[in-house]
């Protein structure tokens, strides 16, 4: 089944490796550190307009920056597949 990210982008569930909070991202040295490196080492697409970002979701082969929270993401990548 596939994620919904907004605007109109979606990704496989099963690609995604994690879905991460940027104000977690942000307060946190470790966290930062991490975003840096998959900053360097994968493609990043901004699913929205920049500033609006809440979530980066961690998959395969992108990083993706979204403007739903990591939250609703996790809520709707746990939902029940129909």
């Amino acid at each position: 089944m596939y994620l919904h990210l907004g605007n109109d982008q979606m990704i496989r569930k099963d690609k995604v490796i994690a879905i991460l909070n940027l104000e977690t991202v942000n307060n946190n040295e470790i966290n930062r550190r991490f975003f840096n490196k998959v900053k360097e080492n994968y493609k990043i697409e901004n699913v929205y307009s920049d500033g609006k970002e809440k979530s980066f979701i961690l998959a395969d082969n992108l990083c993706y920056l979204s403007p739903i929270s990591s939250f609703t993401l996790l809520k709707r990548a746990d939902g029940n597949d129909f």
